[in-house]
């Protein structure tokens, strides 16, 4: 069994990856995140990750932070540290069609000489997602910044209704309907990987015009019923 840590960002498409890596038999030992100290990171994702901590012991596998300025090129080196640190064999990433994030990842497990796993590489779009909500997954929008994609989508559950409206968008807008290109970004409160859910208790919708995000205020594990 191969020992791996998994990038994680409590989203969808990195939750969804720690899943299939666990399907398939892998030690997901670590869920490592990147913390970029500015909300412009070309990597990383930023909204939410105030609560990676709740959702580290909700899966209950260890979390391991590292910190970067967010400077392009310089935070994939960022990451080559952490992971150097780390005692496994391979690295778990949720990419879907975005060369930019899996090139510099395999890059990095290259000169580290570990075994890059991207499950979700190459996923319909909307096949993809409806599997999500099929399967039980809980996905709130907590930013969003393309066209078509209002303030009314912050706080949002992704639902069968929420999709068609994606394809709607896709056909109209060339909105990716998996949101990878930047178009939102989501919050996983359940899965069948949490073992207890997370709840939001507090939140404020902040909006620029043509982008917004959703700060989490406070945040509680309860119980799976």
């Amino acid at each position: 069994m191969a020992r791996v840590a998994a990038l994680f960002t409590g989203g969808k498409d990195s939750t969804r990856a720690v899943e299939l890596a666990l399907r398939r038999g892998l030690e997901v030992a670590y869920l490592v995140t990147m913390v970029p100290r500015r909300e412009d990171s070309w990597m990383y994702h930023t909204p939410a990750l105030n609560v990676v901590d709740l959702l580290s012991e909700a899966i209950g596998i260890p979390l391991v932070k590292g910190y970067t300025e967010g400077v392009k090129e310089e935070e994939v080196e960022d990451l080559k540290e952490v992971l150097r640190g780390l005692d496994v064999e391979g690295v778990v990433c949720g990419a879907i069609a975005s060369r930019y994030q899996r090139d510099r990842v395999a890059r990095v497990c290259s000169e580290l000489g570990l075994k890059l796993y991207t499950p979700l590489w190459g996923v319909d779009e909307e096949g993809y997602l409806k599997g999500l909500v099929r399967d039980g997954y809980v996905i709130m929008v907590v930013s969003v910044s393309a066209m078509g994609l209002d303030s009314r989508w912050l706080g949002r559950i992704i639902d069968e209704e929420a999709i068609e409206e994606l394809r709607r968008l896709k056909g109209r807008l060339g909105v990716n309907m998996s949101l990878e290109g930047g178009e939102a970004e989501t919050l996983v409160l359940d899965s069948p990987i949490h073992r207890k859910r997370l709840v939001i208790l507090e939140a404020e919708r902040e909006w620029w015009g043509w982008s917004g995000a959703l700060k989490i205020l406070r945040a509680e594990l309860r119980d799976k019923a």
